[in-house]
């Protein structure tokens, strides 16, 4: 009986044996990562959000903004030509949870960070049909009335500190005050317009 057989008739030979052929392939294929520069350090001027770009991404995120546009652009040409610069993993460091995505009901927006005018983004977000007809994004009307609750930002801000993001004591005592008389819109706009800007996009 070859090898082979033996392998293929003994179950728990061949537990074992793809057991440690996945973990050797997982080891070497992700390890050296870990000592890459390029994955494991901010690109060059990389800042963690302010307190309203900070509140921006977490009403985007509360609102499922996720669920149709993907924030991450693939190294092929179809992408870099529509999109702009590929992602790269020093754009994201200070990014708690990633919001790479893979859905894109809508376009990616790794990019979209001055590619419109303010006023371009809160018409776009108040009703999406009026700057671009064909759109089936939902209107966020709301988000111009809402105002801000800054009640929690100074801890929020202190608790990505803990985890490595550079604020100093005065960024989060003035955070709130940052918050002061601003709208959910005011957030969600300041958040867009930084998306991708470290990166020139590259047409």
């Amino acid at each position: 009986m070859s090898l082979q057989e033996k392998v293929e008739k003994n179950i728990g030979l061949m537990i074992v044996l793809v057991v440690l052929v996945v973990s050797v392939g997982g080891l070497v294929e992700i390890v050296p990562l870990f000592y890459q520069k390029s994955t494991t350090e901010p690109v060059e001027g990389l800042k963690p959000y302010d307190a309203l770009t900070l509140t921006g991404r977490d009403i985007y995120i509360r609102e499922g903004c996720v669920g149709c546009h993907s924030q991450m652009i693939r190294p092929f040409r179809t992408e870099t030509e529509r999109y702009g610069h590929y992602s790269v993993a020093g754009e994201f460091t200070y990014d708690r949870p990633f919001l790479w995505g893979s859905k894109r009901t809508g376009p990616d927006l790794a990019r979209v960070g001055g590619r419109y005018s303010d006023d371009w983004h809160r018409i776009h977000l108040i009703n999406p049909r009026d700057v671009v007809p064909e759109s089936i994004m939902p209107a966020y009307p709301w988000l111009e009335d809402n105002v801000i609750d800054a009640s929690s930002i100074e801890s929020k801000m202190r608790g990505l500190a803990m985890l490595g993001h550079p604020y100093s004591e005065a960024e989060i005592a003035e955070a709130a005050a940052e918050l002061e008389g601003k709208s959910e819109m005011d957030a969600v706009i300041a958040y867009l317009q930084g998306l991708g800007t470290l990166i020139k996009n590259k047409r």
